[in-house]
């Protein structure tokens, strides 16, 4: 019995949370958030943009649960809520020495061979 795709992959909240990371001002957002609570003038002044833009990502982060805040005074205060991201950023700093070996050949056929380097490139 064939199983479904959706069945297999990742799960669709992960899926969404992975979207939504995939934006480089969002990923230093979330990097600076490991570190604690910043409010938005914080983060304004670490990412060098405009107000307006750090909190449109903020908002979007937050609508997808990965990020809350609470209120001190007049100040927003931004703090990871997702336990995945940390993780996920961790793996992303990850430097790796070289690929993974490749296959001798088609495990299928037991034909064929990898052409190498240069094929693409």
């Amino acid at each position: 019995m064939a199983v479904k795709v959706e069945e297999k992959a990742v799960p669709k909240d992960k899926v969404e949370t992975l979207k939504v990371m995939a934006h480089p001002v969002r990923l230093m957002i979330l990097d600076e958030l490991t570190g604690g609570v910043k409010c938005v003038s914080d983060l304004e002044e670490f990412l060098d943009i405009s107000q307006s833009n750090v909190s449109q990502h903020l908002g979007l982060l937050r609508r997808h649960g990965i990020i809350d805040y609470y209120m001190d005074g007049r100040l927003r205060c931004y703090f990871l809520k997702d336990p995945l991201v940390p993780d996920l950023l961790k793996l992303l700093k990850t430097e790796y020495d070289e690929d993974l070996p490749a296959p001798a050949c088609c495990p299928v056929t037991k034909k064929g061979r990898y052409p190498g380097k240069g094929r693409r490139g």
